[in-house]
């Protein structure tokens, strides 16, 4: 039996109609839709398969609608006998890591991932600002930039990726130094808030309380959390490592090298899209990288899997 590392996609790989094709061929899928909807209070089906996309990519819609198609393509797993033996999610995909390792409920699960995007959301309103992917330049030279602009790095998503954030001016000058210190492609994102920066402190200060009023287990199998790359052991450690999360960067580089480490050899994005899946190819090419999305894609992973 293959051991397989479940990785949960974040807020960005959503699109409209994510996870139709499950919900209309897996009654198990349309029960969870529906309790979904009657915990957040509102339509899952509509907003995932009809949109609009304007209204879908909203902070506040969007990390509950993500976080339910990826439990619906857990769900789906389990039924083909599928399951994980480690997982890790980037940014708001964590908390889809987090229930799958029995860590919390899903009533839980998803009332703080709804928390999450509306004051993140609110936060953005009142502090501004931007965020910028930097290509092939070297981790160091990126930090000794974001301290001279002020600007602050959200992502380690691979060694020739990395994103960063703050305040517009602060991102806009230390892309300016970026360029003139030879990375190969500076880009700027289109994003509704500069995410995983001091931008946050207020949604982080509002979350605490969410987050203490959550239940939290010990986990099930080993869940890489984001903050510091290691592996969380305890039920006691979650609160702190969710609340750091919002103004922290995603160690994801850090995360998938730790699995690796470990010794896991396969791994599966488990939801919408497959940026995960390219991030991992470059990361570390020796490892099997799937991904779940759609009956497609799962009749591909069943047969990898035989």
């Amino acid at each position: 039996m293959t051991n397989w590392v479940f990785l949960f996609p974040g807020q960005g790989s959503q699109y409209v109609g994510m996870g139709r094709d499950f919900y209309e061929n897996y009654s198990e899928v349309r029960e969870l839709f529906s309790q979904a909807s009657d915990i957040l209070h509102m339509d899952m089906a509509k907003l995932c398969f009809e949109g609009p996309e304007e209204v879908l990519v909203q902070t506040e819609n969007v990390q509950p609608a993500i976080t339910v198609v990826n439990v619906a393509c857990h769900v789906v797993l389990q039924l083909h006998e599928i399951h994980p033996v480690a997982a890790a999610g980037h940014s708001l995909g964590e908390y889809s890591a987090l229930y799958v390792a029995g860590v919390m409920s899903l009533k839980d699960l998803l009332n703080l991932v709804l928390w999450r995007g509306r004051l993140m959301q609110e936060a953005a309103v009142h502090s501004p600002g931007a965020m910028a992917a930097i290509m092939d330049l070297g981790e160091e030279k990126i930090q000794e930039i974001c301290r001279t602009c002020g600007a602050e790095i959200a992502n380690v998503n691979c060694a020739e990726q990395i994103i960063i954030t703050g305040r517009s001016e602060m991102v806009e000058r230390a892309v300016a130094l970026s360029d003139e210190a030879g990375a190969k492609k500076c880009m700027m994102l289109n994003v509704s808030g500069p995410w995983h920066s001091s931008c946050m402190e207020s949604a982080q200060k509002k979350f605490e309380p969410h987050v203490r009023a959550a239940a939290f287990h010990d986990p099930q199998i080993a869940v890489i959390n984001n903050v510091d790359a290691m592996v969380l052991e305890r039920a006691g450690e979650v609160p702190g490592k969710l609340i750091g999360q919002i103004c922290g960067s995603v160690l994801w580089r850090q995360s998938m090298e730790k699995l690796v480490q470990q010794g896991h050899k396969h791994f599966v994005e488990v939801g919408p899209k497959k940026v995960l899946r390219g991030l991992m190819r470059r990361i570390d090419r020796s490892v099997k990288v799937l991904n779940v999305e759609d009956t497609e894609s799962l009749a591909g992973f069943l047969r990898a899997n035989q």
